[in-house]
């Protein structure tokens, strides 16, 4: 007689982000961290891998990149079977790569949708082609909630340096007037002892975001880490203003755990696990 195996009711679903983001051999930047900041904030992460870079602390040696069909494939794969109540988009180097995303937002009605447009390494190796950079304005700045460059990247994409926070608000108008639906300007890359970043959103004033900076070689990764903890945030149900702010204090709290750690020779990672969260549960409908 066969024994029948009693199933306990399953009534709950974790908090599921996708990332659609580039591998990082080195551990530190890419899914790999979109990965561990998912876990540290309690949530489910599951991957879309856009290429895969063979890469350390010290800089990106060399980029291979998948077939859109095959991330075709993989958005659909989880999407149609488990499904994200967010997604972080990062490193998307082709024009085909980023039609196949902005294709599956539509696909898919993706919600919650963050994009950390990926373009310079913190190597300074420039990780996407010219031509997928208008093409990912024009498809992907109105189909996400946020977006959120770096300095480095803000500059490229308005044609311009940005020295001061003149600039940076400046600069942030243009990329709303490009279609953006909402801006995080990560202003790190400013000269002094405080970090400036400037969160602005349709119909509203600037909003300004001041700490000390944290004085740590290890900032490897950093941009994909705030990305991915918005992302999480929002994925469990906080407001975008709330998430961009928890998000922040997520890796500042990340870069001074990392600070007295080596590892490798050159921009070391973040701390992802500094304060690891239990996996968060929300009751099935």
């Amino acid at each position: 007689m066969t024994e029948k195996k009693i199933q306990s009711p399953r009534n709950f679903e974790f908090l599921r982000v996708l990332a659609i983001a580039g591998s990082d051999s080195g551990g530190g930047a890419g899914i790999q961290a979109d990965l561990k900041t998912f876990a540290a904030l309690g949530c489910f992460g599951m991957t879309a891998i856009t290429a895969l870079t063979a890469q350390n602390t010290q800089g990106v040696r060399a980029i291979h990149g998948v077939p859109p069909e095959m991330l075709r494939d993989q958005i659909d794969a989880v999407m149609e079977d488990i499904g994200a109540h967010a997604v972080k988009i990062g490193m998307l180097h082709t024009p085909e790569i980023v039609q196949t995303v902005a294709d599956a937002i539509d696909r898919h009605g993706l919600q919650n949708v963050v994009l950390d447009p990926v373009m310079i390494a913190t190597s300074g190796a420039v990780l996407i082609d010219n031509p997928a950079i208008d093409l990912l304005v024009r498809e992907l700045f109105p189909r996400a909630m946020l977006v959120t460059p770096n300095l480095d990247e803000a500059s490229l994409l308005v044609g311009r340096p940005l020295h001061h926070e003149g600039d940076m608000e400046a600069a942030a108008h243009e990329l709303m007037a490009m279609g953006a639906q909402a801006v995080l300007l990560k202003g790190g890359h400013l000269a002094g002892n405080q970090v400036c970043d400037l969160f602005l959103v349709k119909n509203s004033a600037a909003h300004w975001m001041r700490a000390p900076r944290i004085h740590t070689a290890n900032t490897h990764g950093t941009g994909c880490t705030l990305s991915s903890a918005v992302a999480a945030h929002l994925a469990l149900g906080a407001g975008l203003l709330d998430a961009v702010e928890a998000a922040r204090c997520y890796v500042r709290a990340a870069l001074e755990a990392s600070a007295t750690v080596r590892t490798g020779a050159g921009s070391g990672p973040l701390n992802h696990s500094h304060a690891p969260l239990i996996m968060r549960l929300k009751p099935l409908r």
